[in-house]
């Protein structure tokens, strides 16, 4: 059936008056006459039966008002659907947690975009920003939270967040005593405690860097996560760089965290996407998110 010309006889059936019905949908009553016709000519029945008064349905035409109204309120609501998926208020989002920064902004942002947006159904997991880099390109991922700087030209980095860098050294170590900032220049030395260089390398490089810029740091041991790595530095193997939002979370006894000089160290939060694939849902999600500027995130000039 045409759904022209059935949204044309369900106004009818309402009406039960051509005028009416014309002056309703905004067209000309011989223009509505005509199209109703046809409609009885494609069904092969008579619809209506005209009056003095305007016009009453056949018992066909009962039926078939009743289905007009069916199919065109399921019509509506595909639309509806639709263009609710096209604007990304409805459909999927497939999200993936950095492990070094759970809370904070990225839990933030989710949870809201969550409340704003209820029908997106989202998907979240947690691994570290290597993995979730390569997700990404995979197609298996929609967006990402990861450790900035990427050296991905395929996907688009906004940095959402920066935090101060912390150095966790153990409560009996020399660099615990007093409160004043820690220089570089005095951990060039030390044994470090820091996790794999693959799981963020760009992270690994802005930490290392802007520590120990003088030369690499000598690292004892690698560990998996920021919980590990602060119980090695509580078990004495060494001294740990860590952003402060997970040292505070972990606070594992036998650990002291001390501030360095300036310029104080910093890491930044991403969230990260592929521009060629983002869905509407990805790009709502990147119209709440904070965006700072590269410069005031690195902490460098």
């Amino acid at each position: 059936m045409d759904l022209h010309r059935m949204r044309y006889f369900s106004v009818l059936a309402e009406e039960l008056n051509f005028t009416r019905a014309a002056r309703r949908l905004r067209v000309a009553q011989p223009a509505l006459s005509q199209q109703i016709k046809a409609l009885e000519r494609q069904l092969g029945v008579q619809l209506v039966e005209r009056t003095s008064k305007g016009c009453t349905l056949t018992p066909i035409g009962g039926a078939v008002a009743e289905e007009a109204r069916r199919v065109l309120g399921q019509v509506a609501e595909a639309d509806r659907r639709i263009k609710a998926v096209a604007e990304g208020r409805q459909g999927s989002l497939r999200v993936a947690y950095t492990r070094s920064a759970r809370g904070g902004v990225s839990d933030t942002l989710m949870t809201e975009f969550r409340e704003r947006y209820p029908r997106v159904d989202v998907t979240l997991q947690t691994g570290w920003t290597a993995h979730n880099v390569g997700e990404l390109l995979a197609g298996r991922l929609d967006a990402a939270f990861v450790r900035p700087p990427l050296d991905v030209p395929e996907l688009a980095c906004r940095v959402v967040a920066e935090e101060e860098l912390l150095l966790a050294v153990p409560t009996g170590h020399p660099l615990a005593a007093g409160r004043a900032r820690v220089s570089p220049r005095r951990i060039s030395d030390e044994p470090v405690v820091l996790w794999p260089r693959e799981n963020g390398p760009g992270m690994h490089a802005l930490i290392t860097g802007q520590l120990w810029p003088d030369g690499p740091p000598r690292i004892v041991r690698e560990e998996p996560d920021d919980e590990q790595l602060l119980l090695a530095v509580a078990a004495g193997y060494g001294i740990a760089p860590i952003p402060e939002g997970r040292a505070r979370v972990f606070r594992i006894p036998g650990v002291c965290l001390r501030r360095l000089t300036r310029p104080v160290p910093t890491v930044t939060l991403g969230l990260a996407h592929n521009p060629r694939t983002a869905s509407p849902a990805v790009q709502l999600l990147l119209a709440m998110a904070p965006q700072l500027p590269v410069a005031e995130a690195t902490g460098r000039p």
